[in-house]
Parts: C-alpha cells; structure tokens; sequence
C-alpha cells in the first residue's frame, strides 16, 4: 500500500467498520430500552387504576375484584408483597416513585407490577399479549369507572383519569356518530361490543367500546406499534457514508498527493543535478511548510555546491604562485654557486611552504564551519582578558604599528561584578578576533584600536585601523571567501581572502553578524562583530 489514499481510506474503512459494529450493538440495546419504555406507557395508566381500586378496600373484596378482572380480561392477577418479589434496589425505586414495572417474558409477554398505593404490596398481572389484553382491561375499568358518573360528567372524569392515572395514549369520548367508523362497526358499539379501527395512516388503530345506556363511545388511542429501528438500516448508512467519505477522502489526498508528487520530482531533478529546481510553497499547512523546507535545503545545497566550486578555482588559484616559487626556488639552488645564494633561496621556499600551511589551515576552518554549526560549549568569556590576550599575541608581529584598547562600555554588571562578560565560544571568538586584528595590522598605517560595547541583551566589538579603509561599494562582498581588493587593500599586504568569512561563520554560529564601516575614532576601517550577550542552549 503505497498510496497515501489507500492508507488513508483502509484506516477509514477499519474505523467505519468498527463504528458500523458498536452501532449494531447500540442499536440492538436502543431497541431493548425503547421497547420497555413502549410496553410501560402501555400499561402504566391500566395498573394504576387498578391497583389505585384497590387501595381502600378490604383484604376480601380485593380477592372478589382480583378474580372478576382475572375471568374478564384473561390476566392472571396476583397481590404480594415487595419483599417477596426480590426487587432489586433501582426496581424498588421505580416502584416507589408511582411507576410501573415491566418484565418481559417472553416475545409478547410480561409481568406488570404496580404498588398498591404506599403499601408494601405489588399488583403483579402476568400478560400474554400485551397490547390487546391491556387494552381489554383498560376499557373495562374505564368504563366501570365512568357508569358511576351521570353522563354529563363523563367527559370530565374522563379527563382527570387520564391526567392522574398516567395512561401512554388519548382517551376520548365520542357519540357514536361522530367517529370514523363504519356501520356495522357502529351497530356493534350499540350493543356494547369492542370495535378495533385502522387509523387513516395505515400504522395505527382505535378501539372503541360503547357505553350501554349513554350516547358515549369510549375511544382508546390513536394506538402506535413499536417500530424498531432495523440494522439493515444502519448498514445502508454505513454503505453509504463509506462511499460519501471515500469520494472526499479521494478528493482532499488527490491534491496531497499531487503536492508529494512534485516534491518527489523536484528532489529527483536535483539529485540529477538541477539545483535550481524549486517547488510551489504558498499553501500555510503541513506539506506547505515541508515544501518550504525543502526549498530551503535546495537553496542551502546550491549555495553549498557552489561555493565548494569556487573555493576549488580559487584553492588552484592560491597554489599556483607559492608553487611556482617553490619550482623556481628549487630551480636557482640547483644553480646557486655559494652557500648564500643556496641559503636565501631556502629561506625564500620555507616561507613559500608556510604560506600553502597556512592557506591549507584556513580552507580546512572554513570547510568545517560551511558544513553545519560546530560543536560549540557557549560559556562566559572576559572580554577584557580576551582583548589583552590578542594585542599580547599580535602585537609584536609588526613593530610600526600600535595595538591598544579603545574606549569600552559596559551596559550591566554580571552577578559576580564583572561587567566585560559575553556567553560565547571562547576558541572560535579568540580566532575571530585574531582574524579581524591581523587583517587590520596588514592595512594599517600605525594604530589598530580595539573596544567592546555591552548591554543588557546584545554585545559588539570593534576592530579600526588608520589604514585606507573599505570603499563602501564593496561592503556587501567583503566577507565572501578568496575576495580581495585590488585598490585601497592591495594583494601585496598578504593573505588568501579566508579569514573575514570564517569571521563571518563563526559569528554566525553565535547568532550574530559582522559587519564593515568607517571608522570614525582613525579614519580607516572598522569591522564589527555583534552577538546576542547570553546563548540560549542547545
């Protein structure tokens, strides 16, 4: 599965299954509970008013009224205690609250309890068919009850019954010609018969009962059949929200695939050798960002391969003339004729030889700085000592001209009291430093001047000197590897052009930046390095 869409999609499909699983059985434990909630309103307002009936009456006429429902409606009806029925205590609960209790038997059967009044007593009745033996019952209290009544205050009985007893559907009375059904029907609910009528919408009925000797017709419903939600159902959804997920899956990785797909081809063009290949990097997500990256490493690989080629030309380029010394050096000792001559031309071949040392030394720096950030141990650097040590060190290389410290300042003291402190890398800083000095002693006329500004969050030193200086047009390439001036810094002052970028690296690495001016103080040219005076760490 090499396909970002097949991924994405198998992962999808696994997950939709897994739901379509847990829906199944969901499902199946919705329908359980819908159905209990069915069967209960069902027989909630039948058993209250039954047990209800027997609450102010005698231990014997509650056997006599228990035997008359029992013959009439076919229930098996019983009164025992709670204690004996084993409840647990939600059960028991759901009873005191004045509810009813529904166990299911079997596929249309259950055992409906109610408690008699607050009494420690159950009315159990034990219910084949749920739905038309409740119904029978029903109309038979109904009806027994509302005889008691004179007919105009039937309706209103009525009413407060079905509001006090909680019965789960309407209960009405009509006059007989006012109901929807047929004649026969209607002759049969004259003579007090029980009449079940289909509903107009085909997916519910009414039972009508009459009342002999009243003009009523009692009417019970509109009576719903539980209709539970079918699995095939959920698998149709499932079928068809997998192909609604799949198509807009397929839609959003179709363009990330495009997007990974000109990446790969760029990166392929570039291993072949096109470095100048780019990719579209204007979208702000993920494979934006990577997109962006990997530009930037396009550009950093270019930059890299490019400045090895010129650093090859200009390597060939240095060689030539200590090794064209060297050849003519070795040429003039084979014809040198005094031990003076021989001696001068050797003399003349060891400094050849440690200008290529020299020159070796400086490419190998600058290599390793241009591959990636140096293992670098940030610490606290003085940097008056750093200062003292450097004018100690070069100093003495050219007699006519003056190394001295300029004026410092010192924005905020360390916690020890020294204020000259810089967190830095006190090796590299030291060949940073040596670097600018010995570049301004070559240029300088008689004074090189070297001073530090600290603050709280950022440090600077400068290197100045009283020679010709810097023209300004040249500023933005003097730190470029193997640059060197023909005018003002002529070729005859030395060097091979490394040692102003390996300044610039090494401030790099610091989170800094060098740079070139005028100097103000002596007239020449000033170089500065600037840096962050605390390094977060790595």
């Amino acid at each position: 599965m090499n396909s970002i869409f097949l991924r994405i999609y198998g992962g999808m499909l696994a997950a939709l299954v897994l739901v379509a699983v847990l829906g199944v059985l969901s499902l199946h434990l919705l329908n359980e509970v819908r159905a209990a909630q069915h069967r209960e309103r069902l027989a909630h307002g039948t058993f209250t008013l039954m047990a209800d009936n027997l609450v102010p009456l005698g231990e014997v006429e509650r056997k006599r009224n228990l035997m008359i429902w029992e013959r009439l409606l076919g229930i098996p009806l019983q009164l025992q205690s709670m204690a004996a029925a084993r409840l647990d205590s939600g059960q028991r609960s759901q009873l005191q609250r004045g509810q009813v209790l529904v166990e299911k038997t079997g596929p249309h059967a259950a055992k409906v309890m109610r408690q008699v009044g607050t009494q420690d007593l159950l009315l159990i009745g034990e219910v084949q068919q749920i739905s038309e033996q409740l119904a029978r019952a029903t109309i038979y209290l109904l009806i027994d009850e509302l005889v008691r009544y004179p007919i105009g205050e039937q309706p209103r009985r009525l009413a407060e019954l079905k509001r006090d007893k909680g019965f789960g559907f309407e209960l009405n009375l009509r006059r007989v010609e006012q109901t929807d059904m047929d004649e026969d029907q209607r002759r049969r609910v004259d003579e007090g018969d029980t009449v079940l009528a289909l509903g107009k919408d085909g997916d519910s009925i009414r039972v009508y009962a009459g009342m002999v000797g009243t003009p009523w017709a009692l009417e019970i419903g509109p009576l719903y059949q539980l209709n539970p939600y079918p699995p095939q159902m959920l698998v149709l959804i499932a079928a068809l929200g997998l192909c609604l997920i799949g198509l807009i899956v397929y839609l959003l990785v179709r363009q990330l695939e495009r997007r990974l797909s000109a990446l790969e081809t760029a990166a392929t063009r570039i291993a072949q050798g096109s470095l100048d290949t780019r990719v579209a990097a204007d979208d702000a997500d993920s494979v934006g960002r990577l997109a962006a990256a990997f530009n930037g490493m396009a550009e950093h690989l270019q930059r890299s391969l490019t400045i090895q080629r010129e650093l090859v030309r200009a390597v060939s380029h240095e060689l030539r003339t200590p090794v064209a010394r060297l050849r003519f050096g070795l040429e003039m000792i084979a014809s040198a004729r005094d031990e003076q001559a021989r001696e001068k031309y050797l003399s003349g071949m060891d400094g050849d030889i440690q200008d290529l040392d020299k020159l070796v030394d400086e490419m190998l720096t600058y290599a390793r700085l241009e591959q990636g950030a140096p293992a670098l141990h940030f610490q606290r650097v003085d940097l008056d000592a750093l200062l003292d040590q450097v004018i100690a060190e070069l100093a003495p290389l050219r007699g006519d001209v003056r190394v001295f410290r300029g004026p410092c300042q010192v924005g905020e003291e360390g916690p020890d009291g020294q204020g000259a402190w810089v967190e830095a890398e006190p090796r590299y800083l030291h060949r940073a430093l040596q670097n600018l000095v010995s570049n301004a002693m070559r240029h300088a006329e008689s004074r090189v001047s070297l001073s530090y500004q600290l603050g709280t969050q950022r440090c600077r030193i400068d290197v100045e000197d009283d020679g010709p200086g810097v023209p300004e047009s040249v500023w933005d390439r003097i730190f470029t590897p193997f640059t060197r001036l023909d005018d003002s810094r002529t070729r005859a002052s030395g060097g091979h052009g490394l040692g102003l970028s390996i300044v610039r690296r090494i401030i790099y690495w610091h989170n800094g930046r060098a740079s070139v001016g005028h100097s103000e103080q002596l007239g020449g040219a000033r170089f500065s390095l600037s840096w962050p005076r605390t390094q977060d760490a790595p």
